[in-house]
């Protein structure tokens, strides 16, 4: 391609990654992979889901699997094995057709001899060969396909062996005949002096390449990757033969004499078998595979037919996944674009790049326990998509707390506007100033005077901090009812409103089952449901007191998501005692910890998520008790229902 003026030129990517490719969209998969982890799957669970399920454009590792073992369904419903074998049986057939025209109409007593002999060949195909090999045809015909059949016998041979040979072959005279078997002799020699570990290996292989590497197109570059493809090739020869019956097998065995009217290839390719089976006992030699269709294969399609379905299963284990250390990038993406299509390549390169831009990024980090958890960033970005949902769900609603008033926790919010009279807020300086000398070149007065209309005072917002703490249910109903996902959602988005728009606010999150435990965001979100008997809302209470008392400049905020009345509390010894329906104990202590968070200034507001006429009651008394109320939204407006309130109790 001609330089451009620039000095430029332009053509086609050939290595690495392309640069213009669009980036792996990680907001979409952190997405479902917190969902998952929210639902109670470990985050490495949730990744491996993620990589078999896919992605919208992306088909996923389950995808690709099924196109595999549909493909190799595929090639054994359409073939058949003996297609070698049928094609020499037409063309004996025709050879014996054309020889008996050109006998019959000769009188003499040679052609009826020799009539009598044809008459008398064996049965079966290879033994009818063998008698034909001293026969003196009549026929031209003849004469020419009984050659074809020793040609097609050596070619196919040779195909099943090394890659392309057939076509290679095609028409091989005598030098090219004697030139194969002086390849395989040297080879044979090759790989003796291989396994008896001679010191000059490495200049034997140059020497047999430098003659004979017209035969290899894979171009080795070392003696153990010469006996690699040829193993392969060799093992997926065997497994043909396997997968054929015994009377198949023996055809094949004695038709393989004729191969080329030389019975030294067949003789060399035996050797060169049996010592790659020795250099390589690891490759498969003994399975089989059953063939049904009706398209028959010749013995170098067979031994590539089975060279795929090994290929496919090699594959089938890589989309798997299931080895230990297993890494997308073990995907041997050539084979998976030979076999599925270049799409299919495609398609395992993103899952492959989505995977290491995951990890790359920390999104994921070690717990001090060691398992994988997600990183404080990847909860960011969970949060930002909670909290946007929540705020599509209250259109536009949230955030409406801004005043103009400057009281003493006035904060500047970073912008200005024009002084208005009675506005107390500080003025700012080097906008009025700025404004002074725009107004002063712009009416030419030379001077710089400032005016009243200059003045910009500094925009503030009077934030008053709040102590929050969130009380969410984790008893077992929680999960059987679907409300599980939901009440992380709702703290996920609670704690990305607290931590992005009300800093100096202190949120503490609390979950109760037969006991209370206050918990950080990740602990929640990887939390899972197990099967416990209890809703101890008393010492959830309790600890959400103990939040507020440590910080007593602040406004008491409390939120509780509750599915059920309180069936547990606290004995003085610290144990928690259930029963079911709950003791009138267990409803005193509750109620009287709702008394002691109202007399620190909260109102609990509770979220009721069922209809049992118990709870009803029971959630409507702490509302009374504490001068709080009772929302009862659906699962899906848990979110929306507990960041209204909390904005509407901030504001209040």
């Amino acid at each position: 391609m001609p330089l451009l003026p620039e000095g430029y030129s332009y053509g086609p990517w050939h290595d690495g990654p392309d640069p213009l490719a669009p980036p792996a969209d990680l907001r979409d998969a952190l997405d479902e992979i917190g969902r998952d982890v929210m639902a109670g799957a470990s985050p490495r669970s949730a990744l491996e889901e993620l990589l078999r399920r896919g992605t919208e454009r992306t088909a996923g590792l389950d995808e690709l699997t099924r196109r595999l073992w549909q493909r190799r369904s595929e090639i054994q419903r359409r073939h058949r094995l003996d297609g070698t074998l049928q094609e020499v049986q037409r063309l004996l057939q025709e050879a014996l057709d054309a020889e008996r025209r050109a006998l019959f109409p000769d009188p003499d007593d040679d052609a009826r001899f020799r009539e009598a002999q044809l008459d008398a060949l064996p049965p079966g195909t290879a033994a009818a060969v063998r008698e034909l090999a001293e026969y003196e045809w009549r026929s031209e015909q003849g004469r020419e396909n009984y050659e074809r059949i020793r040609d097609l016998l050596g070619r196919e041979l040779m195909d099943s062996r090394f890659q392309g040979m057939k076509q290679a072959l095609e028409n091989a005279g005598p030098e090219d005949v004697e030139r194969v078997n002086q390849m395989l002799s040297d080879l044979n020699a090759l790989l003796n002096a291989h396994a008896r570990g001679v010191d000059d290996i490495d200049e034997r292989f140059a020497e047999f390449m430098r003659r004979h590497g017209e035969f290899f197109p894979e171009n080795p570059q070392n003696v153990e990757e010469l006996v690699d493809v040829l193993a392969a090739r060799s093992a997926a020869a065997q497994r043909m033969l396997n997968s054929m019956t015994e009377e198949q097998r023996a055809e094949l065995a004695e038709l393989t004499q004729q191969a080329f009217g030389d019975p030294r290839l067949a003789q060399q390719l035996s050797t060169l078998d049996a010592q790659l089976r020795a250099l390589r006992p690891g490759e498969d030699w003994t399975s089989s595979e059953r063939f049904r269709g009706q398209d028959p294969l010749g013995l170098g399609e067979g031994a590539r037919a089975m060279s795929d379905l090994a290929e496919l299963d090699a594959l089938a284990e890589q989309l798997g996944q299931s080895y230990p250390g297993a890494r997308l990038e073990d995907i041997d993406l050539d084979a998976l674009e030979r076999q599925l299509g270049p799409d299919a390549g495609v398609d395992a390169r993103r899952l492959s790049e989505l995977e290491r831009e995951l990890r790359r990024q920390g999104l994921f980090e070690r717990a001090p326990d060691g398992t994988l958890r997600l990183s404080p960033k990847a909860l960011r970005r969970l949060g930002e998509t909670a909290l946007a949902e929540v705020v599509n769900a209250l259109r536009g609603k949230a955030g409406e707390r801004e005043t103009e008033s400057a009281g003493a926790a006035g904060e500047p919010t970073g912008a200005s506007r024009p002084w208005r009279f009675g506005d107390m807020q500080p003025w700012d300086v080097p906008r009025t100033i700025r404004n002074a000398v725009l107004r002063s070149v712009s009416t030419g007065t030379g001077a710089v005077r400032l005016d009243v209309e200059d003045v910009e005072v500094v925009e503030t917002e009077h934030r008053s901090r709040a102590a929050v703490a969130l009380l969410v249910d984790t008893s077992w109903s929680m999960v059987q009812e679907g409300r599980w996902l939901p009440m992380k959602r709702t703290a996920l988005a609670l704690h990305q409103l607290i931590s992005t728009r009300f800093r100096n606010d202190a949120l503490q999150l609390i979950t109760f089952g037969r006991y209370a435990t206050p918990v950080e965001l990740p602990e929640l979100i990887g939390l899972e449901g197990t099967w416990e008997q209890g809703t101890n809302a008393q010492h959830a209470l309790l600890l959400a007191g103990r939040h507020l008392r440590r910080h007593p400049d602040a406004q008491a905020v409390v939120l509780m998501v509750t599915d059920g009345e309180p069936t547990a509390h606290l004995e003085p010894d610290g144990e928690a005692v259930f029963d079911y329906p709950p003791e009138p104990a267990t409803i005193h202590k509750t109620l009287s910890e709702v008394d002691r968070i109202a007399k620190l200034g909260a109102a609990v507001t509770v979220f009721r998520l069922g209809d049992d006429p118990r709870l009803t009651a029971f959630v409507e008394m702490i509302a009374r008790r504490s001068g709080g109320r009772v929302l009862a939204p659906d699962p899906d407006g848990l979110g929306a229902a507990v960041v209204s309130d909390f904005l509407h109790t901030r504001r209040r």
